[in-house]
């Protein structure tokens, strides 16, 4: 039994939820506008303000499906309600990141700088403070999104093992190696 699947989600004021043919979901809101093709075999109910996801039959395929869709559709709900942020750290001497409209441009150590530019439905903050690591802060309404231009940006240079160096999510933990001992 899918404990999230059952869980139904309140609909805000502010937000417009439609359901057509084909369980295609289009979700208005104040900080924008989402739309999503849900599983035929899932069916959607709204009443009222309250939205429940149910499966047709209790198969493995309906049963994994039950909670995703469930969760989806409230990733897009609080997304177009409250939208989504992601920070991130630069860890390393001499390196830098600068913010130019959607054009995000990172010193990284290597002979060049890295350019990256980013979608229009994701707004894009940096902050260098003295004494701190510089730090990239990523809003959208789209979680999908957000969580795969973050991920493309840590690819660049990712956290090492030994030093920390690299792009590393706000509170991620990372797990250190202890470098060489000395030999007698």
């Amino acid at each position: 039994m899918s404990r999230i699947g059952k869980k139904p989600i309140i609909i805000p004021e502010k937000v417009q939820v439609d359901v057509t043919k084909g369980n295609y979901v289009a979700i208005k809101g104040p900080k924008g506008n989402l739309e999503r093709q849900i599983d035929p075999d899932i069916k959607i109910n709204i009443e009222g303000n309250t939205l429940t996801v149910e499966r047709i039959t209790n198969q493995k395929r309906h049963r994994s499906l039950h909670g995703l869709s469930r969760t989806l559709i409230n990733n897009m709900i609080v997304g177009v309600s409250q939208g989504f942020t992601i920070k991130q750290e630069i860890v390393g001497v001499g390196y830098k990141v600068n913010s130019n409209g959607q054009r995000l441009e990172m010193s990284l150590g290597f002979s060049h700088d890295l350019i990256f530019v980013i979608p229009d439905e994701v707004k894009v903050v940096t902050e260098t403070l003295k004494g701190k690591n510089p730090t990239i802060t990523l809003e959208s309404h789209d979680k999908e999104l957000l969580g795969l231009v973050a991920s493309k940006i840590r690819a660049y240079r990712k956290p090492e093992p030994y030093k920390g160096k690299g792009i590393k999510f706000e509170k991620e933990v990372l797990r250190r190696k202890a470098g060489k001992t000395a030999g007698n």
